[in-house]
């Protein structure tokens, strides 16, 4: 199986509760899945999605 990876990155002002609305979102509309979450001091969480490729087009990562 072949996946496709997005970075995304967090800054430390962003609780629990909004970072999980916000990969929720990209879950449901977008077929991303959670792959990494590291979580640094400063409180920035650095997360990792990924969904399969397919030849479809699917919509993007919205901000």
């Amino acid at each position: 199986m072949d996946y496709e990876y997005a970075p995304l990155r967090l800054p430390p002002n962003v609780d629990r509760v909004t970072a999980t609305a916000q990969l929720a979102i990209q879950a449901e509309f977008s077929g991303w899945e959670l792959a990494r979450v590291r979580l640094y001091r400063d409180g920035t969480r650095q997360i990792m999605l990924r969904r399969r490729v397919v030849n479809a087009p699917q919509p993007g990562l919205s901000y």
